[in-house]
């Protein structure tokens, strides 16, 4: 059995040393702040024929990256026949790789579920007038 146990500094009448100003701030995950720049980019995307984001559309399904800053998506699009199907999964791609710190993006379009108008957010819905 592994136990831990904190022991106290030894008393001292010295002021404690100050905080490392450049220091991240305690909890700080740095892939965590990554990937909010990662979702930030795919943001930037936006089906051609609608004027909202596809992140906000619910186009994106999943979004993981690694202990290497690999991405990897899976996105749908609004329809099978969707005229930017050969465009819009590299679009995204490109918009991913261009944040620092990622290495590779990788693309996976999927097609279950399928997306239906329920899968947006409320910002899309006020942004499309669809309550």
């Amino acid at each position: 059995m592994i136990e831990h146990s904190l022991s106290q500094p030894p008393a001292s009448s010295e002021a404690p040393a100050p905080a490392n100003p450049l220091a991240p701030p305690p909890g700080y995950d740095p892939r965590e702040e990554l990937m909010d720049r990662v979702v930030a980019a795919i943001k930037t995307c936006y089906d051609p024929e609608i004027p909202v984001d596809i992140w906000e559309l619910g186009l994106i399904y999943r979004v993981d990256m690694d202990g290497e800053r690999n991405v990897e998506i899976d996105m749908t699009l609004t329809s099978p026949m969707c005229p930017v199907a050969g465009e819009l999964p590299e679009q995204v791609r490109q918009a991913v790789l261009g944040v620092e710190d990622v290495n590779e993006v990788k693309i996976d379009l999927v097609w279950e579920p399928p997306w239906h108008q329920g899968m947006m957010s409320e910002v899309a819905r006020v942004q499309l007038d669809m309550f």
